[in-house]
């Protein structure tokens, strides 16, 4: 480990660098006073490090610096993905990109550089006019049959941040073997020189309102319950963009499917990279939905649904039977969707035998009670759409897929895109209502008659920080102590199965018995599975100076009535379970 002055100068050095005829005036102005300011934090923050180019693309605050956000590392990224695409597909006379961009301050700046360099390298560019959700750039790349894409957005992180996702072929964000591959030819630029910025204006081709009727018509199509619309079209729906790309399309593909009470929150209508009336855009966290929830009360809304910045994340709250406005979590969202989509296509006879969906290894288990129940295939896989998607692929000529989704809000209802997608999912989660006011049941009777009928579940997310260098090695003791001392039981409840999926190991405890579990890779994942149908998941965080715990109990609700009952005695055996874990 470098001690201070050795890294002071090796930061020095480097941002000197950035003062050369290569970086713009404002970059080098920037560079200059960080380099005379008196207090040298920022400067060794923007520059002890290179932005990586990880498997899902960048990620940073914005800024100038080699360990930031800026025209000079999206470029690098770009001109590394250019020179990977010109090797993988040396045989095609045009490849062609699509290429995208949410609301954040520098967006659309950044996806003019991309499309910039693309077409200096000979490949074409098709960029939309202007903002749009995230699952409509993956589709665009089907849509127009390109190789490859580029998304520039930061999801649902604070204001500060922007990132670089990097799409293939199939529209999906690329795995192995490009990823690995695309990460080398970005590792090569090492000059700014090695970057052409100088775009070929007629290699780039604007796009827009062409694209979204198609996607809105493709979305549409999803739509199994028309009629329940129709007799249904005045449910009160709250909808807010918070302050996102979903703002025009979400509300039009609502309107598409029937509805016609739409109601905004105006104020978070508008798009803006500061996102003014929230700390931090992200529809998990109930201060996002405040505002919503607000207004809920004010008009007395039958849903309340909310898209993170790039409409890909959901947000959902319900009434309780109380009254009051709850945030639901990203179990339930994915638990009601596929629940709908499955029993639906049950009633409507669409059932073939050969349908499928797919959930991540860290989502409720009761989504594989239900599956079950409609003799429909489940598939496990690794947290992110990506592995989502690549079981899509797959699956492609032999099976029908119908869904699939992940805890942390995704939730992907189609095959035309492959990432997950707020579009669709808030259209079906409306229609999904209209479905259950036709049995005479609200939101919550929705949620509650799942739990009776496939067994009641409850989860929580824990998420352990331990930051620098200590914090990392603490998080490897940890998981090493987990692997080498797994509890007996968790809330009372024996282990009876262990699945590690470092080595995917899967063990009977029992009966010691080890079988090979069929995964794509391994990865630092270890889960706990107990007698009574409880599950414990933990992994580091790949990001973030943290490991994260997800905890799973079941217990039961025979009556509506008792299902507040049935929260608080899981809440209980949650605290139980995090106690025995150390947590």
């Amino acid at each position: 480990m470098e001690n201070n002055a050795e890294l002071l100068k090796t930061v020095t050095d480097k941002a000197s660098v950035w003062l050369s005829d290569g970086y713009d005036e404002d970059t080098r102005r920037e560079v200059k006073r960080m380099l005379e300011a008196d207090d040298k934090t920022e400067l060794i923050e923007s520059f002890y490090k290179d932005l990586e180019f990880g498997t899902g693309g960048l990620r940073g605050i914005m800024g100038a610096g080699s360990n930031r956000m800026n025209r000079y590392t999206v470029g690098a990224a770009t001109q590394g993905l250019a020179n990977y695409l010109k090797e993988a597909f040396a045989d095609l006379p045009q490849i062609s990109v699509a290429v995208g961009h949410d609301v954040r301050n520098h967006s659309r700046e950044f996806a003019e550089i991309v499309a910039n360099v693309f077409s200096a390298n000979g490949i074409k560019v098709y960029l939309f006019d202007s903002f749009r959700p995230t699952p409509e750039l993956s589709f665009a790349i089907r849509f127009f049959g390109c190789q490859s894409g580029v998304n520039i957005t930061a999801s649902h992180n604070p204001k500060e941040y922007n990132g670089y996702k990097a799409y293939w072929s199939d529209g999906a964000q690329i795995i192995a073997p490009h990823d690995v591959n695309i990460i080398n030819n970005v590792e090569r630029i090492k000059d700014v020189k090695d970057i052409k910025f100088a775009g070929n204006p007629e290699l780039i081709q604007i796009v827009g309102p062409e694209v979204d009727a198609a996607f809105l018509k493709a979305i549409k199509e999803l739509s199994l319950s028309p009629d329940a619309i129709k007799r249904h079209s005045d449910l009160k729906i709250v909808y807010t963009p918070i302050h996102g790309t979903g703002v025009n399309l979400i509300p039009e593909s609502l309107r598409n499917y029937g509805f016609t009470n739409i109601i905004h929150v105006p104020e978070q209508d508008v798009t803006d990279g500061n996102f003014p009336t929230v700390e931090s855009p992200n529809p998990e966290n109930p201060p996002a939905m405040a505002m919503a929830i607000a207004k809920a009360k004010e008009v007395g809304a039958d849903l309340v649904m909310a898209s993170d910045p790039d409409a890909d994340r959901i947000g959902c709250v319900l009434r309780d039977s109380k009254g009051e406005y709850v945030l639901i979590n990203g179990n339930q969202i994915v638990m009601i969707l596929l629940n709908y989509l499955m029993t639906r296509n049950a009633e409507l006879g669409k059932l073939t035998g050969n349908e499928y969906i797919v959930k991540t290894i860290v989502t409720t288990e009761t989504i594989k009670a239900i599956a079950d129940a409609n003799h429909i295939k489940m598939y496990d896989c690794y947290t992110g759409f990506k592995w989502i998607a690549a079981v899509i692929r797959e699956n492609e000529e032999n099976a029908r897929y119908l869904g699939g989704g992940e805890e942390s809000y995704g939730f992907l209802a189609e095959t035309f895109a492959r990432d997950k997608d707020a579009v669709s999912a808030i259209s079906l989660m409306a229609e999904a209502a209209a479905w259950a006011k036709d049995r005479n049941l609200d939101f919550l009777g929705m949620l509650q008659e799942i739990y009776m009928k496939y067994g009641f579940s409850r989860e929580a997310g824990i998420s352990v920080v331990r930051p620098g260098k200590t914090g990392a090695e603490e998080i490897q003791a940890m998981m090493k102590g987990f692997r080498a001392n797994p509890p007996k039981e968790l809330g009372g409840s024996e282990i009876v199965t262990i699945k590690d999926y470092a080595d995917l190991n899967m063990t009977d405890t029992k009966s010691g018995n080890v079988t090979k579990m069929d995964m794509p890779t391994t990865s630092n994942v270890l889960q706990y599975f107990t007698a009574d149908g409880s599950k414990v998941s933990i992994r580091p965080s790949g990001t973030e100076p943290k490991i994260k715990f997800y905890i799973e109990v079941k217990g039961c609700l025979d009556r509506p009535e008792d299902y507040e009952k049935a929260i608080a005695e899981a809440e209980a055996k949650i605290e139980a379970v995090k106690k025995d874990l150390g947590i």
